[in-house]
């Protein structure tokens, strides 16, 4: 009987594979790349067309031996790897050491780990795709050029340690700008007036806006503007002039891409782009389903396509008519058009098997897999529903010389939005509200006016959502690399959260000036999106890969050469605080380290006393009357604790208000969960509670 050996990357994804393959297949697991350059060095060489040296990742000796043995004993190898760049380079580096034909047809793909894709996969393998191997070799000598050569200058000229990548320092740039722009931002002073008016007919109450006059839009600047227009406005009768009604439909969202699943579950679930892309990792590699065995509940999650295969859309038309009702399925299948410059290599992600309901799975998932699968089967439903169907009312409302307007939708037919409505990043203040029958003619009654003052508000600092979609919008970055460019750029220093919002670090503006004035290719926009097209044509086969390198090469070592004659030494100075060293007296500073900001001796390295730097929650521990700071936990989940931990064991998850109980004047905890949204004495014996609003 003939033996075959199937390699993947993971052991999840190898379980998943081996249940729809026959007795004679083996599945092993490569657990990811087992080789790359090597660490300690450039491993380029640049003066013969930049030869890569590649070297077995350290602890991968013994793996590598045991595939080599099962490899030499399989009549047939195939390498399953993830089909995109970068599982393309680890089975062509497997081929390399299993010594695999280069012309031999070992490699297979597919878009889902289903029976009918993996069993279709085997009978139909081709050969490696140079080009897409090239593809990513060219990304990788690249980040490594650039790393590896910008990162000892920044060494000698700023700070040892530091380093300076590719991609991430355009990212870097982008928050940089954005924060610069915040701060140069000039407020401007505005006012609107509101007006609440009843309908004398049914008695109903509306709400409407100052528009200006029948000549247009008027502005209101200032208080003096608003009082003149008040002034006028004595004893006005309000009357209607005009009436519009209309319809309004409201499409559902395309199926989810990379970018827009990262930024959904940013939205709405709070998770980042690493915590997202690791749950969908799970749920296409394969979870272990009660009484169905594991299966790989997704497709490929890197993907820049929307496009649905037909037999997906047949299988969501019948399971929404059979759920919904056939007037919520659409005449003919919805087509969605991919952005510009999509790959198109891959379907857009959905649920493999949308007769699978994420309620039947809950028990069989861990949380975040059921909260991400339940997000990518809703969407995916949704986006092959019929559009919602709004009646819309528009009015204008005249009063003297001035108009006020007045809008208001109703809907008709809910369509998707019984299932699922996408989020946004910024909520829009223009709110639809209901408006009661009017016709035109018709007198209304003023029942108050209700001036504002407004200020301009400065752009907001990115959050992980909103920053992944400026990088798919101007080209920086392909799927698989938004998670990491954020990850990377938080870890280094240049960039901290606070709460969802993505501030520059003062290190991370330092290196932005400087690559700013020394390497303004390297975080130009326009460059790296360039170099993205450019990569593209590699993998497409147009372009020779050793040609970009060196276009880019050249430019790029006479910069350096000027950078390290032009650019001093710079100082960054930490920040001083009042908090005094317990060993040697002197003020602390506050530090950068991988894990965040921590406080320090500035008598480094006589004096070696560090510690975190910890927030207090304003209230005193109900046990022992010591302070209660903010702590996280090693995986970033927020707890409050008391600072004399471990001899005092006061601990919660929900947070203590400086509100004391009206009752017995102990502490009140704050739950906010989804479950339950209360606010609750400390003191289980008081029994105080009262419901959050």
């Amino acid at each position: 009987m003939s033996s075959y050996l199937v390699i993947v990357e993971s052991p999840a994804k190898a379980k998943t594979i081996k249940k729809y393959l026959g007795k004679n297949f083996k599945v092993l697991a490569s657990m990811g790349h087992l080789r790359d350059l090597p660490k300690s060095q450039m491993g380029v060489d640049i003066q013969h067309n930049f030869e890569p040296k590649y070297i077995t990742i350290r602890g991968k000796g013994e793996l590598l031996s045991q595939l080599k043995k099962e490899a030499k004993s399989s009549d047939k190898v195939y390498l399953a790897t993830d089909p995109d760049r970068e599982g393309e380079a680890i089975s062509w580096h497997l081929a390399k050491v299993l010594e695999i034909d280069e012309n031999q047809k070992c490699r297979i793909v597919f878009n889902e780990i289903t029976k009918s894709a993996v069993q279709n996969a085997i009978k139909a393998p081709r050969e490696i795709d140079e080009n897409l191997v090239n593809a990513q070799q060219a990304r990788r000598i690249l980040d490594r050029i650039v790393g590896y050569k910008l990162s000892p200058l920044l060494w000698r000229k700023v700070r040892k340690g530091l380093s300076a990548g590719r991609v991430q320092s355009v990212a870097t740039r982008l928050i940089c700008d954005r924060e610069e722009e915040i701060e140069a931002f000039v407020s401007q002073e505005y006012w609107t007036i509101g007006a609440t008016l009843v309908s004398e007919q049914s008695a109903e109450t509306f709400e409407a806006r100052f528009h200006g006059s029948k000549e247009g839009k008027i502005e209101l600047g200032n208080q003096q503007d608003v009082d003149r227009v008040i002034s006028q406005l004595k004893n006005a009768q309000y009357t209607v002039t005009q009436v519009k009604k209309g319809e309004r439909k409201r499409a559902p969202a395309p199926p989810f891409i990379t970018s827009t699943l990262q930024q959904e579950a940013s939205r709405k679930l709070g998770f980042t782009a690493k915590r997202t892309m690791m749950a969908a990792q799970q749920l296409y590699e394969g979870v272990d389903i009660k009484g169905q065995g594991t299966i790989g509940l997704i497709t490929y999650m890197r993907t820049d396509s929307t496009r649905i295969s037909n037999e997906a859309q047949d299988a969501a038309r019948q399971f929404i008519e059979k759920k919904f009702g056939k007037e919520y399925v659409p005449q003919s299948p919805k087509q969605y058009k991919s952005k510009k410059g999509a790959q198109d290599a891959h379907e857009a992600i959905r649920p493999t098997d949308v007769f699978l309901e994420p309620a039947q799975l809950k028990d069989s998932l861990k949380p975040d897999q059921y909260k991400l699968y339940k997000l990518i089967w809703e969407r995916f439903l949704a986006s092959q529903m019929k559009s919602a169907v709004f009646d819309t009312l528009n009015v204008d409302i005249e009063a003297k010389d001035y108009i006020f307007k007045a809008s208001g939708s109703n809907i008709r037919f809910p369509g998707f939005m019984v299932l699922y409505v996408e989020g946004k990043d910024e909520e829009s203040e223009d709110q639809e509200d209901t408006i009661p029958e009017l016709i035109e003619g018709q007198k209304v009654k003023l029942k108050k006016l209700d001036p504002k003052q407004h200020f301009t508000q400065p752009p907001p600092r990115y959050t992980e959502a909103t920053l992944i979609r400026v990088l798919e919008e101007k080209g920086i970055g392909r799927p698989s690399t938004y998670a990491p460019i954020i990850t990377t750029i938080i870890e280094r220093g240049y960039v901290e959260r606070e709460k969802k919002q993505l501030k520059p670090t003062e290190l991370g503006k330092i290196i932005t000036d400087i690559m700013k004035e020394y390497f303004k290719d390297i975080v130009d926009v326009e460059f790296t999106a360039n170099m993205e097209q450019q990569l593209d044509e590699i993998e497409e086969g147009h372009k020779n890969w050793v040609d970009i390198l060196k276009q880019f090469y050249n430019p790029f070592e006479n910069t350096l050469k000027h950078a390290e004659d032009e650019i001093g030494h710079v100082e960054i100075r930490d920040e001083v605080t009042d908090e005094k060293c317990e060993k040697c007296g002197r003020n602390m500073v506050i530090k950068h380290g991988r894990y965040g900001k921590f406080l320090a001796c500035p008598g480094f390295p006589e004096c070696r006393n560090a510690k975190p730097i910890l927030e207090e929650a304003g209230v005193n521990c109900p046990l022992c009357r010591g302070k209660i700071y903010v702590k996280k936990t090693r995986k970033g989940r927020k707890y409050y604790g008391c600072e004399n931990n471990p001899q005092c064991e006061f601990m919660t998850w929900d947070e203590p208000l400086k509100e004391a109980c009206p009752r017995c004047g102990g502490i009140l905890i704050k739950n906010s969960s989804k479950k339950s949204r209360k606010i609750h004495c400390f003191n289980k014996d008081c029994g105080y509670e009262r419901s959050l609003k």
